[in-house]
C-alpha cells in the first residue's frame, strides 16, 4: 500500500476512477493493497484493476491470482513495458493515455445545421450535438470527483467527423464542468483522441496499458 500512495499518479487516478464509477453507474472502488477494484459486473467487463504504480511483483500476484473471463487490467505504464509481464491469456489493447487539463469557460457554439444540448442526471452531465432530425452527432459526459471532472464517452459519429464538433463537445464540458466547481478534468484517450484533446490543451500524465483476460 506505501508504495501505491507514494505513487505520484494515485492522485489522479483515485480521481479518476471515482468519476469513471458514477459515469458508467458502476460500484464504488474498492481498495486493494496494489490500487483499487472496481466490480463491474457486465458480460466482457466482469470487474477492472487500476494500478497506478505497476511493478513485475504485483503483476505476478494479480495474474497468478485472478481466474475470471473478462476481467480488466488497467495499469499507469506503456504497452510496451507491461506486454512482456502478461502472460496469456491476458490479451494487450490498443494503448491509452491518460490525460489531464485545467479547465476554463470557453463555450463555442455549434456549427450551422446542429444544435447544442446539455443534460445532467444522477451526477452526470451530457453534451450532445443534435442535427436538424434530432440525432447525435456527437457527444461526451462527465462527472464530477472533488474538483475533477472526469471526461468520458466521447465520440463523434462517423459521417459527422472533421467538422469541428468534438471540440464543441470537450468545450460545452470544460464550460459546464468549471460552473459546477471544477478546475480540472482527466480523462482516458485512445491514439485518435489524443490528438484532438492535445490540441484543446490537454497534457499526458501517463501512459496506460489495458488488458483483459481472454480465458
Amino acid at each position: 500500500m506505501t508504495e501505491v500512495l507514494k505513487s505520484a499518479h494515485f492522485p489522479t487516478v483515485r480521481a479518476w476512477v471515482d468519476g469513471w464509477v458514477i459515469s458508467r453507474k458502476a460500484p464504488r472502488p474498492v481498495r486493494e493493497p496494489w490500487g483499487l477494484r472496481v466490480d463491474v459486473g457486465l458480460p466482457g467487463h466482469v470487474a477492472r484493476h487500476i494500478v497506478s504504480a505497476p511493478t513485475p511483483e504485483i503483476l505476478r500476484r494479480l495474474t497468478a491470482t485472478i481466474r475470471t473471463p473478462g476481467t480488466w487490467l488497467k495499469l499507469c505504464a506503456p504497452p510496451e513495458a507491461m506486454a512482456p509481464l502478461l502472460p496469456e491469456p491476458w490479451a494487450v489493447q490498443d494503448p491509452e493515455f491518460m490525460m489531464t487539463a485545467r479547465l476554463a469557460r470557453d463555450p463555442v457554439p455549434a456549427p450551422d445545421g446542429y444544435t447544442l444540448a446539455v443534460t445532467t442526471r444522477a451526477g452526470v452531465t451530457v453534451a450532445r450535438v443534435l442535427t436538424a432530425a434530432g440525432e447525435v452527432a456527437a457527444r461526451g459526459q462527465f462527472a464530477i470527483a472533488g474538483e475533477t471532472a472526469v471526461v468520458d464517452q466521447v465520440e463523434t459519429a462517423a459521417n459527422h467527423r472533421r467538422r469541428g464538433l468534438g471540440t464543441v463537445v470537450m468545450k460545452t464540458i470544460a464550460t459546464a464542468a468549471t460552473s459546477m466547481g471544477a478546475t480540472k478534468g482527466v480523462l482516458v484517450a485512445t491514439a485518435q483522441g489524443r490528438a484532438l484533446y492535445s490540441t484543446l490543451g490537454w497534457t499526458l500524465h501517463t501512459p496506460m496499458t489495458a488488458a483483459v483476460l481472454t480465458a
